[in-house]
């Protein structure tokens, strides 16, 4: 019963550190630096526990599951978190004396810790069970390194292979139904994100049905009596205030057409469409801008990209990203675009652009309503964008790094 209660301590050890940093840290701390920091801290705390109350199992037999917090909070926290931990590990077991195994950890650190770093990032762009494949299968990696340098230094025997077999059946299962938790609590997280960002959207396209067309009407008679008194025998001062004036509601008019797109996003006449013929389509439409910037388009097509959508609607999204990724060029550049079609049943558009690229956290804002990395930039254009793309059951994605450039990833279903 005594090694029940002292494997009991351990898993709660490992729960303590996911239920703080996920009710109390995740929305109050902003920056991923930031998280990071706290989430190694928490492991670290974890860990320390851990190795402080072992499992018990006879005179020199002692069992504790120290590899999984520093398995988890180097796969969810990067290569920071994993050579803090294993520093702290090395630390506090040599706080124990110089002995056997001090030695044995730090072998198994060694072999162990390279080859979790280099699954760390593989994991953190994979889905959720190729991360419990990954996970499972580091974890059983580390608990077989350990049982060969165990075997090694203090030789091998029954009840030391016996041990060593019941710590890495016990670690893999830990690991799998703690991967498991933590995968299950970021996908709520993330699912109360975008109901959050849903009940905005839905705020906004109320507002617009009901503002946007009151607006304008006093706007278009603006506009109309500025024409009028833009007469010839006016100074030229005089004319650039009205030219000025005119500019500035035409683009007031713009973001209201979006406010109207984003509002009442038409996409009910839906049609079968060729999706290369429309970016071969959009791509001559934008021509003209693209020359003014020095930025050229190249476009690669294949046959049979068919879906079923609003051809107005799905150039006005891939317009809206084709214009933000030709201004992201302020000294010219390159587009590419690509349409494949996919072995899962979806077709892949890829606008590629030489830009100067997004942080991590503007690419997670990316599409929020009035959220824009222009700095006079509404965010109105790329969050129809987002709402178009996932009306037709789509799914886009967003790739960039800081002066590197970005990469939009559409994914449409496919028909025949």
């Amino acid at each position: 019963m005594s090694i029940i209660k002292d494997f009991l301590l351990q898993l709660t050890f490992m729960v303590i550190p996911i239920f703080i940093y996920y009710t109390f840290i995740t929305e109050r701390v902003k920056t991923d630096k930031n998280r990071i920091i706290v989430m190694t801290m928490l492991w670290g705390l974890s860990i320390i526990a851990c190795m402080s109350f072992p499992v018990v199992f006879g005179e020199n037999a002692r069992l504790e599951l120290r590899i999984i917090p520093l398995l988890l909070g180097t796969l969810y926290g990067g290569f920071f978190s994993g050579i803090v931990l294993s520093a702290l590990i090395i630390l506090y077991r040599l706080s124990f004396g110089f002995d056997i195994g001090f030695y044995n950890t730090v072998l198994v650190l060694l072999l162990s810790l390279p080859v979790i770093l280099y699954f760390q990032k593989p994991f953190a762009s994979s889905k959720k069970d190729k991360r419990l494949i990954i996970a499972v299968g580091l974890a059983s990696y580390y608990c077989l390194i350990g049982i060969t340098w165990f075997g090694t230094l203090r030789g091998f025997s029954i009840e030391n292979l016996i041990v060593q077999i019941i710590h890495l059946i016990f670690a893999v299962v830990v690991t799998f139904c703690f991967t498991l938790l933590i995968e299950a609590v970021r996908e709520i997280h993330q699912l109360r994100l975008e109901i959050q960002n849903a009940e905005k959207l839905r705020v906004i396209g109320e507002l617009t049905s009901v503002f946007a067309h009151e607006i304008r009407n006093p706007m278009q008679a603006t506009r109309g009596f500025l024409q009028l008194l833009n007469e010839p025998d006016l100074s030229d001062k005089k004319k650039e205030y009205i030219q000025i004036s005119l500019e500035e509601l035409d683009r007031a008019n713009a973001i209201i057409n979006d406010f109207l797109s984003f509002g009442k996003p038409s996409i009910h006449d839906n049609e079968r469409i060729d999706v290369g013929f429309q970016i071969q389509r959009v791509g001559n439409i934008i021509q003209s801008y693209t020359m003014n910037r020095n930025v050229e388009i190249k476009t690669d097509v294949q046959d049979n990209c068919w879906i079923y959508a609003n051809t107005q609607k799905l150039n006005q999204s891939l317009i809206n990203i084709l214009k933000n990724a030709i201004e992201s060029m302020p000294t010219g550049g390159m587009v590419w675009i690509t349409c494949t079609s996919m072995d899962d049943g979806y077709i892949k558009i890829i606008i590629k652009d030489q830009g100067i690229g997004m942080t991590k956290k503007q690419m997670d804002m990316l599409g929020s309503p009035y959220y824009s990395s222009k700095e006079n930039g509404t965010g109105l254009g790329m969050m129809v964008s987002f709402q178009i793309i996932r009306s037709f059951k789509g799914k886009i994605q967003v790739k960039s790094e800081k002066e590197s450039g970005t990469e939009f990833i559409i994914q449409l279903p496919q028909i025949t």
